[in-house]
């Protein structure tokens, strides 16, 4: 999947809000506030619930990287989420 088409169809899911469980929560950490080398996709599946957390890491921006965007995608369409969530900046790991 093209890295613009899976980064629109996450900014669409987000854009909806919350509308219940399960939820998608999507972090992501870098060295510098400009780059994310990793990104961290914690799922719950109800209020309440014990948080599931993945991590997944690249050499280059995780928020660029095609791959990594795709299987966020995947990830979320199979969880069926009905709310998905994203940190809009990146957390500086020291």
């Amino acid at each position: 999947m093209n890295v613009d088409k899976a980064k629109k169809r996450i900014a669409k899911l987000v854009k909806k809000g919350f509308k219940g469980y399960p939820l998608v929560a999507l972090e992501y950490f870098g060295q510098t506030a400009d780059s994310a080398n990793e990104v961290v996709i914690t799922f719950t599946l109800e209020e309440g619930a014990e948080p599931q957390e993945q991590k997944f890491a690249c050499e280059t921006d995780a928020r660029k990287d095609e791959t990594i965007q795709s299987i966020l995608v995947k990830i979320i369409e199979r969880a069926d989420a009905m709310t998905v969530t994203e940190q809009e900046t990146v957390t500086v790991k020291a």
